[in-house]
């Protein structure tokens, strides 16, 4: 009899985790981000054929590429039989059980997250894993709003029974890997930062699990859920439709003419470089999206829903944002790689602006100046700088208007968002600073802070 190995392919980027389960010969697939190769090269270095792969929900928060991975391996693609999808798949229910090589693989019904939720009980004849998605999570579990309104105080009711019949179906000392919760805004909460658990640890550990009291688990969990990004609202319906293939070349680098032409007719071009480089020499214009692993959360959150844009950047860093970008259905843009604006776009007008820590702040702020916070309304609600104005980040574009007149000091909780942020509103043709400084550090710093619960409206 084969011994179960689980293998984990990360997307830091997003926060989830993909698997690959397997027997020593056959494997399945668990929740596929769209960049297949990932999975598929895990599978050649273990050896294995893959046979299955099985979506626990319809994502809100990736494009899938299950459809596409099981049509290249010729597997059985397990989705919800309930769920409304265009193609062809292994239909499956809740309470089913089939066999992958020598493992058992038992669908249990967990809504919560969504209407029709599975999670995957696997079985090698001794030990259990269990798929959870975006049900039971490390200390949390995955949040129950992103349906419709009108269905989340139901579907947070499903969740707190849905996860106690997950642990009460397999047993405490089974390994228990969710997709979400490793920094997703699919998670309802702060989840706890360990790389594993069991069904045993959560059992005393996770709140849904331990608050005896059902309807304060459901109050509890609605007042924490926190904004998500907005293209959350396109990733269900393309997942139903089927993405197609991840397209993952670096397009040719555009010329020099090209690339002044755009910025001249005001077209989006997002500068992949770090904030300080960008701070102090940039096209005038362009925006500023550090490449790193929230790159992809912010654009695609901040950014008008399918524009054109243009990505400037090294070729590495180019690379990477076309991967991060497709698993967003954002496709194939355009771009011009190199770091020197100068060597791009000889011809272009360049930009810079100011960056300061919060001494800086202190020694350069004038009375009439607007201190910007860009983080979200919770996190201003919990402490801001004294007299602060806070438009979140992802709501700046269309409320340009409601940002002060006069200088910008614009900051965030760790500087990468506050960059993005003064980059749009110089290009909106406002004086900013940006504030490239951890909001932790202000108080020591000498900035008077305000901690009153009543946030000036």
């Amino acid at each position: 009899m084969g011994t179960m190995e689980v293998i984990v392919i990360e997307t830091p980027q997003l926060g989830d985790r993909s698997y690959l389960v397997h027997d020593g010969s056959v494997a399945l697939v668990i929740d596929p981000q769209r960049d297949t190769d990932r999975v598929e090269a895990a599978a050649k270095a273990a050896g294995v054929v893959i046979t299955h792969v099985a979506e626990t929900h319809v994502h809100n928060d990736y494009l899938s590429g299950g459809l596409e991975l099981a049509r290249a391996h010729r597997a059985s693609y397990l989705v919800n039989a309930a769920d409304p999808v265009a193609f062809e798949r292994v239909p499956i229910t809740g309470g089913q059980t089939l066999k992958v090589g020598s493992l058992t693989v038992k669908a249990v019904a967990t809504p919560g997250h969504t209407h029709t939720h599975l999670s995957f009980v696997v079985d090698d004849g001794g030990r259990q894993a269990v798929f959870s998605g975006g049900s039971l999570l490390y200390g949390s579990v995955g949040r129950t709003d992103l349906v419709a309104e009108a269905d989340t105080v139901g579907l947070t009711h499903d969740q707190y029974a849905s996860v106690r019949r997950l642990a009460a179906e397999a047993g405490p000392d089974a390994a228990l890997f969710p997709t979400h919760g490793f920094g997703s805004f699919c998670s309802s909460g702060p989840a706890s930062g360990a790389g594993s658990s069991t069904i045993g640890e959560q059992l005393t550990a996770n709140h849904a699990l331990t608050d005896p009291d059902e309807e304060h688990f459901v109050r509890e969990l609605i007042g924490n859920l926190t904004a998500y990004p907005s293209y959350y609202a396109h990733m269900g319906a393309a997942n139903a439709r089927g993405p197609g293939p991840a397209q993952l070349a670096v397009p040719e680098s555009l010329d020099a003419g090209e690339l002044a032409r755009r910025l001249d007719e005001g077209e989006w071009v997002v500068d992949l470089r770090h904030r300080v480089a960008f701070a102090s020499n940039h096209f005038r214009g362009a925006v500023s999206f550090e490449y790193g692993n929230s790159f992809s959360t912010y654009l695609g959150w901040v950014m008008p829903w399918g524009g054109q844009f243009t990505l400037v950047g090294s070729h590495g860093d180019v690379e990477h944002a076309i991967r991060d970008l497709t698993r967003l259905g954002i496709e194939s843009p355009d771009a011009a790689v190199g770091t020197d604006p100068l060597t791009l776009a000889p011809d272009a007008a360049l930009a810079s602006y100011p960056r300061v820590g919060w001494d800086g702040v202190l020694d350069g702020r004038a009375a009439g100046d607007t201190v910007l916070d860009v983080r979200r309304a919770d996190e201003y609600a919990r402490s801001r700088v004294a007299g602060a104005v806070n438009v979140p980040l992802h709501e700046l574009l269309p409320r340009l208007a409601d940002v002060p007149a006069g200088k910008l000091w614009v900051h965030c909780g760790s500087g990468y968002r506050a960059g993005i942020a003064a980059s749009l509103l110089q290009r909106a043709g406002r004086d900013v600073v940006h504030i490239d400084a951890r909001f932790g550090d202000a108080r020591a710093a000498g900035i008077r802070l305000d901690m009153s619960r009543t946030v000036p409206g």
